[in-house]
């Protein structure tokens, strides 16, 4: 599927012609599940890219209006819904576009405290009312569901890669990470907290976008952040302010580490880059379990 600004432009010029002279162009890292365009300074466009993303449209229109109005920072809010036409095949979003630049460590003033106001945002996330929420499954890659049904590829990425990780620990975490389950109530969860899914504006988190696996479960799977961004100190704070036990937090690093493992599996022998990060996260993860 081919996404480009012809595209969007003939689903704007079709379905919304109001909008027709504004410009579009791709936002600097629009992800893997959608594509995602300006559409003049105050919009985005918002495309699924494949049909396995396709859901989250209806899931978006309907829940980020009702949590947006719960929540202290801003979250994308779909200003419209695009229809399919002959070239696309699947519904689609205009949003309220959010200003920020991704978070990186070199656009905070201090970690600690990004820590804390990440910690916060999801506790209030965590807080707002699930009645009918959409359970973890298959529509959001099982994120707030049970980390079991990652088992075989995480066992099969350890034994792949048994001597770059030699003396890890990586099974014991793992089976750790399997050895509970959230017995609570389900809790919303964003299900992608990851540093481009989160806007830093002034050195400090400004807003939390990209809602397309939301869903209520296990608030774990967005804790994971702890050991992909945070540094140990920074990592206290987080766990402090979550204040989960420590059941969850196992099973937070189980799903940093499953997602590193599966990466680094992948991407080793294709992609240097990515790989090293991967790398480095595992390392991260023993030394901390360790410690």
């Amino acid at each position: 599927m081919i996404i480009n600004i012809d595209l969007v432009s003939k689903l704007i010029n079709e379905q919304y012609p109001e909008w027709s002279d504004l410009y579009i162009k791709p936002v600097k890292n629009s992800g893997n599940d959608n594509r995602t365009f300006h559409l003049g300074d105050n919009m985005s466009v918002r495309l699924p890219s494949a049909a396995g993303y396709a859901p989250q449209v209806e899931k978006e229109q309907k829940w980020l209006p009702i949590l947006a109005e719960k929540l202290s920072l801003p979250i994308p809010v779909p200003i419209a819904k695009g229809n399919p036409n002959e070239e696309y095949p699947w519904s689609w979003s205009i949003n309220k576009w959010l200003e920020g630049e991704h978070l990186s460590h070199n656009n905070i003033e201090n970690l600690n405290q990004m820590a804390k106001d990440l910690g916060l945002f999801l506790k209030e996330l965590q807080d707002i009312d699930t009645n009918e929420g959409p359970l973890a499954g298959k529509h959001n890659f099982y994120r707030g569901g049970s980390l079991s049904i990652y088992n075989d590829e995480t066992r099969n990425a350890i034994k792949n890669n048994k001597e770059d990780f030699a003396g890890g620990s990586l099974s014991e975490i793992w089976w750790l990470a399997l050895d509970s389950e959230w017995e609570l109530k389900p809790v919303w969860v964003h299900g992608d907290i990851a540093p481009g899914n989160l806007l830093v504006k002034d050195g400090k988190l400004s807003a939390v976008i990209d809602f397309g696996i939301l869903g209520v479960g296990d608030p774990s799977c967005d804790a994971a952040i702890a050991w992909t961004f945070f540094d140990d100190a920074s990592r206290k704070v987080f766990k402090n302010e979550l204040n989960l036990d420590e059941a969850t937090w196992n099973r937070a690093r189980g799903w940093a580490l499953w997602k590193a493992l599966i990466t680094y599996d992948v991407q080793k022998d294709f992609d240097k880059v990515k790989a090293k990060e991967a790398f480095n996260t595992i390392w991260k993860i023993v030394e901390d379990y360790k410690n």
